[in-house]
């Protein structure tokens, strides 16, 4: 336990370091957020319909910024190699710096979508609800993202790569988010959306390690 504590403290210094760390996830979320009104102008109705859903699909793309230096940084210098020996399984090991990603960037995210939600118009009472998917969410791009980071590691642009991977998997935590949002807003059932995103983020978390190990033991052979 010990181990896996100084593993996570590790992971996040090293998160919240790296590139900025969350001060540059949240100012690309603020800049999209901040672009919404000037590209489809600035009708309250419009911009309050569109929301819930343009923080969300923002919040998808500022988690992508720090995701290509998940393994990077450890392969190129050599520390992934010691990982692969330690005590500590590698697949334990992956979950761990893929939690220590959401601590570090997916956390301020989530705190920041409410904000930036309310700020394009969305209702206040939207606010838990938005947090609550943000964080189910930033959980489930964090874990979704460290399999497209670990299958890029050597891969000339990378990170590019790691988009490229991972996009497609941000699809249904962004339908099902999204989904559970506009049904709260027109007074729908919204549980089934919220549950079907915790379960991807919980499915995420649960199979993305195995991935992950595999992919990294793959790039260093």
């Amino acid at each position: 336990m010990s181990r896996l504590l100084a593993l996570l403290v590790r992971e996040t210094a090293l998160a919240w370091g790296r590139g900025g760390g969350p001060l540059v996830a949240v100012g690309f979320y603020a800049g999209v957020a901040t672009l919404i009104p000037l590209a489809i102008g600035p009708e309250p109705e419009r911009l309050a319909a569109i929301a819930p859903g343009a923080a969300w699909v923002a919040l998808a793309l500022a988690s992508l910024l720090s995701l290509d230096r998940l393994f990077e940084r450890d392969y190129e210098d050599g520390a992934l190699d010691l990982l692969v020996l330690s005590p500590v399984p590698l697949e334990l090991v992956c979950a761990v710096k893929c939690l220590g990603q959401w601590l570090a960037t997916g956390a301020p995210l989530a705190l920041a979508a409410p904000v930036a939600a309310i700020a394009l118009g969305a209702d206040p009472a939207l606010a838990p609800l938005i947090f609550a998917c943000a964080l189910a969410g930033g959980l489930a791009f964090a874990f979704v993202g460290g399999i497209g980071a670990a299958l890029s590691l050597g891969a000339r642009r990378g990170g590019l790569l790691t988009a490229v991977i991972v996009l497609p998997l941000f699809v249904p935590p962004v339908i099902f988010g999204g989904g559970a949002l506009d049904a709260f807003a027109g007074g729908l059932p919204w549980k089934a959306g919220f549950s079907l995103l915790a379960a991807y983020a919980a499915g995420a978390a649960a199979l993305g390690p195995l991935a992950m190990a595999g992919a990294c033991r793959n790039a260093l052979s």
